[in-house]
């Protein structure tokens, strides 16, 4: 009894000590997690769990105190491979299917064959191997993988306590402590994640246990005890398949889509998150615990089995993913171009003008905005909502191109034709400053000594003055003398 709190002790505060250490190694190798936050994550506090329970246990073991039987050191050899496979996989970005195959060769040595027999051993093996990565995944919310697993790892521990396992019993009860040490860094707002590392070995150690305590039971009772101690786990992972094969994503693609992300989008805090499924893992350990004791008889588990359904089932009505961003031409976005304006296509990646290149709509001739009587003095339409059209002198109408003087070709940007030729001093003598006289000989604006630019503007002669009176004076006649 005092060996075990002295135990539990040291691989808390080891535990504890060593996540701060290995969260200042982590942040100066880089090793961080940024896709799931917004600001980088130290990965290896894991490592600090391994290392605290394989430290603590061997350190009983070569003691004499806690003396581990074959099963249990083999099985923490097996872990700490687990571990630095996820290691791996944290620095180099290792695919899951590897990790899968990997975890399932060290469960393969785990699993007592002479007791399972061979088809129930290789069916062990992947169960295994699929509660480690259901572990895995548990690591999207800050310290739910630490609750679920210090919760599972109790209940594990009471389950081999009642067998007479003590040394599954011991190793169980350090990895709790130093899971509750890891705590210390890893609530909200966390200091260091789980990494992969971590996770695989605590889904390793806890999975392997539950097999080790309930083998010689039959198969049904063994079936809903180790469904009911990793109900959590298990719920997680059937959520996030069936979520992503409906939505047609690829499966093993990381996404905000585990139960802790869903509950949050039902209101609760992150931490009030993980307090809810910390309680539906304690009700579920606890129902398996019972069973396993004989207090209660494998119906029990059912109640488990309907929650986590009803859980799952509630969740996938919960929106996950954002909606994807238009690509065809089906879901562009187009509105309606107002006057005088540009618009540019929807499509991501063309700058298209919906108007011909080099076209500015209709040109306006200086001096038409007039009222009605100056417009027709000038010979112009009297309307003032028209506008008067230019033409070139290639002929045609409509809205010209625009104009180039002189032999530059290309008139300043934002500059106007009239400014141009005010700025050379190509007026004619006696005109008003700007503006052109017209000749009637020539047909056309007469500029001494420069050339007559293409695409100029023209606009016919005024007609004659007349007065508008209805009573026509006669003229003033002088008469000799």
């Amino acid at each position: 009894m005092l060996y075990g709190i002295a135990t539990a002790i040291t691989a808390l505060l080891l535990a504890a000590l060593l996540s701060a250490l290995l969260r200042v190694l982590a942040l100066r190798l880089g090793l961080v997690d940024r896709r799931r936050r917004g600001r980088p994550l130290p990965l290896l506090g894991g490592l600090a769990v391994v290392l605290s329970t394989c430290l603590v246990a061997a350190a009983g073991g070569w003691t004499g105190t806690a003396p581990l039987g074959d099963g249990v050191g083999r099985l923490l050899a097996a872990g700490a491979a687990v571990a630095l496979l996820g290691t791996a996989a944290d620095v180099w970005r290792l695919k899951t299917p590897f990790l899968f195959v990997g975890t399932a060769l060290a469960a393969a040595c785990v699993v007592p064959y002479d007791e399972t027999g061979p088809v129930a051993g290789i069916a062990a093996v992947a169960w295994i191997a699929c509660v480690a990565a259901a572990f895995r995944g548990l690591d999207h919310a800050d310290g739910l993988a630490g609750t679920v697993g210090v919760l599972t790892a109790f209940g594990v521990g009471a389950c081999a306590a009642a067998e007479v396992m003590d040394d599954l019993a011991v190793l169980l009860s350090v990895l709790a402590a130093a899971l509750t040490g890891f705590l210390m860094h890893n609530w909200h707002p966390a200091r260091v994640a789980f990494g992969s590392g971590g996770s695989l070995f605590t889904g390793f150690v806890l999975a392997s246990t539950a097999l080790l305590t309930r083998t010689g039971y039959d198969t049904v009772s063994t079936v809903a005890v180790l469904f009911a101690l990793t109900a959590t786990a298990s719920a997680d992972a059937v959520l996030v398949l069936v979520s992503r094969k409906l939505a047609g994503r690829p499966l093993l693609r990381r996404g905000p889509d585990h139960l802790a992300h869903r509950l949050r989008r039902l209101g609760p805090t992150p931490p009030g998150a993980t307090v809810l499924l910390g309680l539906g893992t304690f009700a579920a350990v606890l129902v398996g615990v019972l069973v396993h004791t004989g207090w209660v008889g494998p119906k029990a588990v059912a109640w488990v089995a309907g929650a986590a359904l009803v859980a799952v089932l509630g969740l996938l009505r919960v929106p996950a993913y954002a909606p994807r961003r238009p690509t065809e031409l089906g879901n562009a976005r187009v509105q309606s171009p107002l006057p005088g304006t540009r618009t540019q296509s929807r499509l991501p990646g063309t700058r298209e003008q919906s108007r011909p290149p080099g076209t500015r709509g209709q040109t306006r001739v200086p001096g038409t905005r007039g009222r009605p009587e100056e417009r027709t003095a000038r010979g112009l339409p009297a309307g003032g909502a028209t506008r008067a059209r230019a033409e070139t002198f290639g002929g045609g109408g409509g809205a010209p191109p625009r104009a180039r003087a002189g032999a530059s070709g290309a008139r300043p940007r934002g500059e106007p034709f009239w400014g141009i030729l005010r700025a050379q001093g190509q007026s004619a003598a006696g005109a008003p400053r700007g503006r052109i006289p017209y000749d009637a000989e020539a047909g056309g604006p007469c500029v001494s000594g420069v050339q007559t630019p293409r695409r100029q503007l023209e606009y016919p002669p005024p007609p004659p003055r007349q007065s508008t009176s209805p009573q026509v004076r006669a003229p003033l006649r002088i008469r000799d003398g």
